[in-house]
């Protein structure tokens, strides 16, 4: 055959493009330092004595500080209410009631080797859309714990 008659090659058509991910910067430590503060600002002005725990994206502790008249049990409620909002990507105090008897996470908090906490003061942390870790305040009311995590949030924006 002459090259004239030969058949075309034919080239498989290419891939469709995927959209390329961009990257997200992680939580850094000075983040974490920056979350720390405004917490412990928020919680200073409202005359409230906490822990506040900030976890990367992998559940790994970036800072934790514990005011000296702090109840000792609030750095591992703190603690556990960042890993909760980390692990759930979720506000604690959106899931108290999902872990009522009938609620879907009833028997959760104790299906896992690391106990989460279902009370209000766990925030996850996202950047870009993404989940890059939490924070965690104990210390004060439930609600007030949600209050200094939300402005640690609001400082970091």
């Amino acid at each position: 055959m002459s090259a004239a008659t030969t058949p075309a090659a034919t080239t498989p058509a290419p891939a469709p493009a995927t959209p390329a991910r961009t990257a997200v910067a992680p939580l850094t430590t000075e983040d974490a330092e920056l979350l720390v503060s405004a917490a412990r600002g928020a919680a200073e002005r409202a005359g409230v004595t906490v822990s506040i725990t900030v976890l990367d994206a992998g559940g790994h502790p970036l800072a934790f500080r514990r005011d000296d008249r702090a109840v000792l049990i609030s750095g591992e409620t703190s603690t556990r209410k960042a890993f909760t909002a980390l692990q759930l990507d979720a506000p604690t105090a959106d899931l108290v009631d999902a872990v009522l008897p009938g609620g879907p996470f009833h028997t959760l908090p104790t299906a896992l080797d690391r106990p989460l906490l279902f009370i209000a003061g766990g925030l996850p942390v996202h950047r870009d859309g993404r989940l890059i870790g939490a924070i965690g305040v104990g210390g004060g009311a439930p609600d007030q714990d949600h209050g200094f995590a939300a402005a640690a949030l609001d400082a970091l924006v």
